[in-house]
């Protein structure tokens, strides 16, 4: 891209730049991607339907990247607890991306994901337990719950984090700094497995132009995010301001296409 064009695509969809921006400051400053708010502000931007979810991902992928660099130099990754999880997640991401969905289809599973999405953020409080809990490894479950938040997720074009955390933290599955580490892991290999399964589809179509200025905005404030670790916001505050968006973008998706 030149930078005539890069810089006319910037100044066109500035609204879009600088929601997205905002958006990779405040997830990354707490170990998550972005990408239900990625794909709430695209669902009411216009953008066609069949280039949301891998403009989502992509932009998952670039924030979650940063934090897992962080994570592996912690050592906070328990890889005989997160193996499970992804090695049935990463297939049925896969699948889920690939598989040829309606507009329709898509944004009514779309309305019901970000609703979900939004009311557990909303009423879930244990999900940002400082208690150093931890449970014993169920190699079932966690396969489990890895396979069926991975389908979703490859569908939707989510990394699925935003549902596996606090599943993870309701459960005691393991410390809450464990728990951080192992959801930027699994929406980044969901993200990827996903992205892989909608470009195997002879319909993969994406809009480079757009998506290259925002993959660029969303590193930046994913580095920003990612350096100011917790110091200005808290996962509680994030969790409650932006479930309001999500729940409000979910509600109008749902009663265009049911109603």
């Amino acid at each position: 891209m030149n930078l005539q064009l890069f810089f006319g695509t910037f100044f066109e969809n500035w609204h879009i730049v600088v929601l997205f921006f905002t958006v990779a400051i405040l997830y990354s400053s707490v170990g998550f991607g972005g990408g239900s708010s990625y794909l709430a502000i695209l669902a009411l931007t216009g953008v066609i339907f069949t280039q949301i979810r891998a403009t989502a991902l992509l932009c998952n992928i670039m924030v979650v990247s940063g934090n897992i660099w962080f994570f592996y130099h912690q050592k906070r990754f328990d890889w005989k607890k997160i193996t499970p999880l992804v090695l049935f997640s990463i297939p049925l991401a896969f699948l889920g991306g690939f598989l040829k969905i309606n507009q329709t289809f898509f944004f009514t599973l779309l309305g019901f994901t970000l609703l979900f999405a939004a009311i557990t953020m909303l009423i879930s409080k244990r999900i940002v337990s400082l208690e150093e809990k931890e449970t014993k490894l169920n190699l079932t479950k966690n396969a489990s719950y890895g396979g069926v938040i991975g389908f979703i997720s490859g569908m939707v074009g989510i990394g699925g984090g935003i549902f596996l955390a606090p599943l993870l933290h309701l459960t005691n599955w393991d410390t809450p700094k464990k728990i951080a580490a192992t959801a930027s892991f699994f929406i980044l290999v969901n993200s990827i497995a996903g992205l892989l399964g909608q470009y195997s589809n002879p319909n993969f179509e994406i809009d480079w132009n757009l998506t290259s200025v925002l993959l660029i905005t969303v590193f930046i404030g994913g580095q920003i995010g990612s350096r100011m670790s917790n110091k200005f916001f808290k996962p509680i505050q994030l969790k409650k301001a932006t479930a309001i968006l999500i729940a409000f973008v979910s509600i109008r998706i749902l009663i265009k296409y049911l109603f």
